[in-house]
């Protein structure tokens, strides 16, 4: 792996918000403990319900407030939130709020959601596939036309907005960067994300990406982009925390496909807030890779 490409890698924690990690206090000391570790972004579900045992499970952006109170440096985020689910308007008034009082560090990750299980059709709402693209796509013109400060208005096939100023802006400019979800081979959502500031993929039907998936994606991402501003790739995985020549291995061959964010998943630890807690506490991949 070159020098410069694994000192620009950024080692975020993907972190599941429900269960006997749901309290939003327990998050938070997490968070502290994230940041005093050296990891680089704290990132949270956003879901309504556990889609499985109907688990106990903690409002995302209300968590992702509380923590922005308590640490300094670490970015926070959701990984993802459904936008679909929620009114533009008011997502652009709660994201605008949250990075100015986490003095700009939030990213906003969105994605359709999981459309049958949690986010949709149990609560009655329209689970079509394409009507929440199109939602998707309508409120992502929203958000960010809200979060310039200037006025703005849209009428659209879902959504209609009469002029409006919304003040005061995210504290990050030009905005809150964006990173947009979607399952590969896909290509639709990587066609939306490839306009906007980064990518989170997950293989369809197959869960996580391998390597090889991230380098296809970095080149489709390429032939499909045409803004000059960076751009994150974004994937999920494991390591030990113990292992560190397993460790970086596995995180060298991501970093050589193109990713520019690793985050490590503490989903298989969710049952137990203690194994998650020393799961952070032993810090990110990259002590394994800069050794």
């Amino acid at each position: 792996m070159g020098r410069n490409r694994a000192d620009n890698l950024k080692f975020g924690l993907y972190v599941p918000n429900f269960g006997r990690s749901s309290h939003p206090l327990t998050l938070t000391e997490m968070a502290v403990e994230a940041e005093k570790s050296g990891w680089d972004g704290f990132f949270l579900w956003d879901h309504l319900v556990e889609w499985d045992k109907g688990l106990p499970l903690s409002d995302s952006l209300t968590v992702l407030a509380a923590i922005a109170v308590k640490t300094e440096k670490i970015r926070i985020g959701t990984t993802l939130s459904p936008l679909p689910r929620y009114k533009p308007w008011t997502l652009a008034r709660q994201t605008a709020t949250l990075d100015q009082l986490s003095n700009g560090r939030l990213i906003l990750s969105v994605g359709l959601g999981a459309v049958e299980s949690c986010d949709y059709a149990r609560f009655g709402e329209d689970p079509d596939n394409v009507v929440l693209a199109e939602k998707l796509d309508e409120s992502l013109q929203i958000v960010t036309g809200l979060w310039s400060g200037k006025r703005f208005s849209f009428r659209g096939k879902h959504y209609h907005v009469g002029p409006s100023i919304f003040l005061p802006t995210p504290k990050q400019r030009p905005r809150i960067p964006i990173w947009v979800g979607g399952s590969w081979p896909r290509q639709g959502p990587f066609r939306r994300a490839a306009r906007w500031d980064g990518v989170l993929p997950l293989r369809l039907r197959e869960g996580l990406p391998r390597p090889s998936d991230l380098k296809e994606i970095a080149a489709f991402i390429k032939k499909h982009r045409s803004i000059a501003r960076s751009f994150d790739l974004v994937n999920i995985g494991w390591t030990t925390g113990a292992n560190r020549r397993k460790d970086a291995e596995r995180v060298a061959a991501f970093t050589e496909a193109g990713m520019t964010w690793w985050l490590e998943s503490l989903y298989t630890q969710r049952d137990s807030p203690e194994r998650m807690q020393a799961r952070i506490i032993q810090g990110p991949p990259k002590k394994a890779i800069r050794r």
